[in-house]
């Protein structure tokens, strides 16, 4: 069973870039996954949701194409989209086979100068992106950080509690799970990315600027990665890309059409918002070594594979992954040229 939106661009070479220094206005990227489950004992009425694929428009990045294949051809495959827009897809399955493999390949370019994801201005006040969940719940001394941290800029607050992040956490592969909270992770000082952009969560709301956990990949990874959206007043974003673009006043000619012409929702007068990407697992802010594949309140939401079934069979996951470069180009949108660029580095990249 397969869902594919057909482009050839699937089937493009790999190439040698690194897309945090190149110039090209274009970078197009492809990411190919295989999740495999294997069962010891008979399972049945398997119901299983796959967060894998983008959505259309993501501030800078566009979805180019993507195809979905299940090992088992008696599987149904329907989508939906969750409140944050990320499509998931839900696949259904009577008799579960000893093996199921689910590959994913996704190809999305990222444009140079179109600036982030923009909300409505509502999101600076609304509750969903303010108050705690289960996983990203402060306790007293995230609660006494976040008022230490918080200025009256919401932007410079939420890149203060980063670095506080980034210094009390210590990256330890396999130290934590996917239901360690930030409370736990904080307590133990050690956890991976997704306990990073927890503890961030849940300081970030705690100082009162509504943020957002982000599923995503980077570069060199084999494994996925996990990070942080703030949401902020459009000017104060403004700012920041025209800063991080090396000018005082980022509208250009192509700026004015991306910052006027953003994602669904976004209030086009510029009193909107916009969210600004923070990996608090490298105290940086994210840059084109990151593609992402979808937001939400904490992991929970945006779970890149669960699901359910009925049985007595144990489920046994494996998982592989790699992202590569298959395009630069110096034309907006384009994504499939074939400028050579640096040599590709990871920079350290942990995760």
């Amino acid at each position: 069973m397969l869902q594919t939106v057909p482009d050839g661009v699937l089937a493009a070479a790999v190439m040698d870039v690194d897309p945090a220094n190149t110039a090209a206005m274009s970078v197009t990227y492809r990411i190919r996954q295989r999740f495999s489950y294997t069962y010891d004992g008979p399972a049945w009425q398997l119901v299983h949701r796959l967060v894998v694929v983008p959505p259309r428009r993501h501030g800078d990045q566009t979805l180019r194409a993507y195809h979905l294949a299940v090992s088992d051809p008696a599987a149904t495959v329907t989508w939906e989209r969750t409140v944050d827009g990320a499509r998931a897809a839900l696949v259904r399955l009577d008799t579960v086979p000893a093996r199921l493999d689910f590959d994913v390949t996704v190809a999305l370019a990222r444009t140079a100068g179109a600036g982030p994801p923009q909300l409505p201005a509502s999101a600076l006040t609304g509750r969903r992106l303010l108050t705690p969940t289960p996983l990203t719940a402060p306790d007293a001394t995230m609660i006494a950080a976040a008022r230490t941290l918080a200025v009256p800029d919401p932007l410079e607050t939420a890149l203060r509690c980063c670095s506080w992040v980034y210094r009390r956490i210590e990256y330890a592969g396999g130290s934590t799970d996917v239901t360690t909270t930030a409370a736990q992770a904080l307590a133990g000082g050690r956890g991976v990315c997704q306990d990073h952009a927890h503890v961030l969560l849940a300081l970030c709301r705690a100082a009162g600027v509504p943020a957002r956990y982000v599923s995503g990949h980077m570069i060199g990874e084999s494994t996925s990665h996990a990070w942080a959206e703030v949401i902020v007043p459009e000017a104060a974003a403004r700012a920041l890309h025209g800063r991080a673009a090396g000018r005082d006043d980022v509208l250009t000619s192509s700026g004015v059409d991306a910052w006027t012409h953003g994602d669904e929702g976004a209030n086009l007068d510029g009193a909107g918002a916009c969210a600004v990407a923070l990996d608090p697992c490298h105290d940086r802010l994210v840059d084109r070594r990151y593609v992402t594949v979808a937001t939400g309140r904490d992991y929970k939401e945006v779970a890149p594979t669960s699901g359910s079934y009925c049985g007595p069979g144990r489920g046994t996951l494996t998982t592989r992954q790699r992202v590569d470069v298959i395009g630069v180009d110096d034309v907006p949108g384009v994504g499939e040229g074939t400028t050579p660029g640096a040599g590709l580095a990871n920079g350290g990249i942990r995760q």
